[in-house]
């Protein structure tokens, strides 16, 4: 299954559940592991979970193929691998704590050099 097929019905699969903020990254440039990452979040360990779910089970209907889930088990932030999308299901609190859309971000932070930081400038 091509990549911009994949990330509709990951994004559609989201969207079924209510996630919320759900933000795509282009990562083709970044790393060679994967194509995507889908970011979304729920308010809870079960909303989390179910949308996790929802993913894997409209995937796979469509044919694709689940490389790996993990965190299930606490709900807080799962992950589902499908090869060239890496989806992730966080709650709020999780997700600005790891910020991956920053760490992902192609835009250059903004930046001051040490000397000044560390003046407190």
């Amino acid at each position: 299954m091509d990549t911009p097929a994949l990330q509709q019905i990951v994004v559609n699969a989201l969207e079924d559940i209510k996630a919320r903020d759900i933000e795509v990254i282009d990562t083709a440039r970044h790393t060679p592991l994967f194509d995507r990452i889908v970011v979304a979040s729920a308010e809870s360990g079960r909303q989390t979970r179910a949308l996790a779910q929802n993913v894997q089970d409209k995937v796979k209907a469509a044919g694709g193929e689940v490389i790996s889930v993990e965190g299930q088990e606490t709900g807080e932030w799962v992950l589902v691998d499908l090869g060239s999308i890496v989806v992730h299901i966080m709650q709020p609190a999780v997700r600005s704590y790891y910020k991956l859309e920053e760490l992902w971000s192609t835009a250059p932070a903004a930046r001051r050099p040490a000397a000044a930081a560390a003046a407190g400038q």
